[in-house]
C-alpha cells in the first residue's frame, strides 16, 4: 500500500503563497519559504535559478520587478508522504497587471519543519507546444516505427540497404488549421511528391503513415540524392500551405522481417529522423561512410548524439543540401 497520500492542506498552502506572490506580499511569501540550505527556485526565464540564501536575499527585489497577477484557474494538486510533500498548480489564463496573459504552471516541494510545512523548492514554467519551442512534433516517427516493425512489409531486397523516413514538420498544428479536407488534399499530394522522387531514384516506398513516409533505397548515394531532390522541391514549391520536411537517413545490412537486424537498421534509421530539424536531412555515420568522399555531397561536421532506445553516442551529419 502506497505512502503517499491527497493533501488539500498543503494545496492550501501553497494557494496562500502564491496569492501573497501575486500580491506583491513579500513578508508572506518569504515566511512560507524553508530555513533549510535545499531552498530553491527554478523561475520560467533561462537565467531564473536561486537557491538558499542568494533566494532568500533576492525574493524581494525580484517581486518588486514583477507586476501583480492573478488566474482563472484554480487547481492546486497536493500530495504527502512523510515528512515531504509536493502541489502540482494549473493556473490556466494567467493575467498580468500590464495586460498580458500568459499560460502557466508551477510544482512545490514542502518540508514539514518543526510542525510547520514549508515550502522548499519551486519550479515554473510556461509551456509551449514542441512545434513553437523546437520546430518539430516527434510523435510521427515513434507511430510509424511501431507500425514498420509490427505489421509485414516488403524491402523488395536484402543485403546493404538504405533506409530513409520523411515526415511534415508541425503536422498537427497546420492540420488543425487547415481542417481535414485541405489537409487531406495536401498529404496527398505531398505523398505522390515523395512517391515520384523515390521512383526517379530507384528506392522503394516501404510504409507510410499519416504524412510519414519509410522507404529503402539499394544504394547510399541514391537515397541521398533523392533525400535532396525531395527537399528542394518542397522548398521551392509555391503551393499553400508552405511545407517542410525533416528526414533522417541510415545504411545497414537488410535481413528478413523477423530477424533482428531489420528491426535495428529499421529503429536506428527513424531515431536519426527524429532529432532532424525542420528542412533538415540527418544522416548516420554509416551511411555517411558508404558515399564517401563523393563530390555531390556536402556535410556537415559530425556531431555525438544520443539516440532514443540505443546505447552510447551515435555520429550523425546533416546533408548541407541547400549548397
Amino acid at each position: 500500500m502506497s505512502d503517499i497520500i491527497p493533501s488539500p492542506e498543503l494545496g492550501a498552502i501553497v494557494r496562500r503563497w502564491l496569492r501573497s506572490y501575486a500580491a506583491g506580499d513579500k513578508e508572506a511569501v518569504l515566511n512560507l519559504f524553508s530555513e533549510d540550505s535545499a531552498l530553491g527556485y527554478i523561475g520560467s526565464s533561462h537565467d531564473e535559478i536561486w537557491r538558499d540564501d542568494t533566494l532568500r536575499r533576492g525574493m524581494g527585489g525580484y517581486m518588486e520587478d514583477i507586476p501583480n497577477f492573478s488566474w482563472d484557474k484554480d487547481d492546486f494538486r497536493g500530495f504527502e508522504c512523510g515528512n515531504l510533500g509536493w502541489v502540482e498548480w494549473f493556473g490556466g489564463r494567467v493575467s498580468l497587471e500590464n495586460g498580458k496573459e500568459i499560460t502557466f504552471r508551477s510544482t512545490f516541494v514542502l518540508h514539514l519543519e518543526k510542525g510547520v510545512w514549508r515550502i522548499v523548492h519551486v519550479h515554473n514554467s510556461n509551456p509551449v507546444s514542441n512545434m513553437d519551442a523546437l520546430g518539430y512534433q516527434s510523435r510521427g516517427f515513434e507511430e510509424l516505427l511501431e507500425a514498420a516493425l509490427t505489421s509485414p512489409v516488403d524491402l523488395a531486397q536484402t543485403g546493404m540497404a538504405t533506409i530513409m523516413f520523411t515526415d511534415i514538420a508541425g503536422s498537427s498544428a497546420l492540420a488543425e488549421t487547415l481542417g481535414d479536407a485541405r489537409w487531406s488534399t495536401a498529404v496527398q499530394a505531398h505523398m505522390k511528391q515523395v512517391g515520384d522522387v523515390l521512383t526517379r531514384h530507384g528506392g522503394t516506398l516501404v510504409k507510410t503513415l499519416g504524412d510519414g513516409t519509410m522507404s529503402a533505397f539499394p544504394s547510399a548515394t541514391a537515397a541521398l540524392t533523392a533525400a535532396s531532390e525531395l527537399q528542394h522541391i518542397i522548398s521551392n514549391s509555391t503551393t499553400e500551405p508552405r511545407l517542410q520536411i525533416r528526414i533522417g537517413l541510415h545504411t545497414g545490412d537488410l535481413v528478413e522481417q523477423d530477424g533482428d537486424m531489420f528491426g535495428t537498421v529499421v529503429n536506428k534509421a527513424a531515431r536519426v529522423a527524429s532529432i532532424a530539424a525542420p528542412g533538415d536531412i540527418c544522416l548516420s555515420d554509416a551511411t555517411h561512410i558508404m558515399v564517401g568522399g563523393a563530390p555531390q555531397f556536402r556535410f556537415s561536421d559530425p556531431a555525438l548524439v544520443r539516440l532514443k532506445g540505443l546505447e552510447g553516442q551515435h555520429t550523425t551529419y546533416r546533408l548541407e543540401w541547400q549548397g
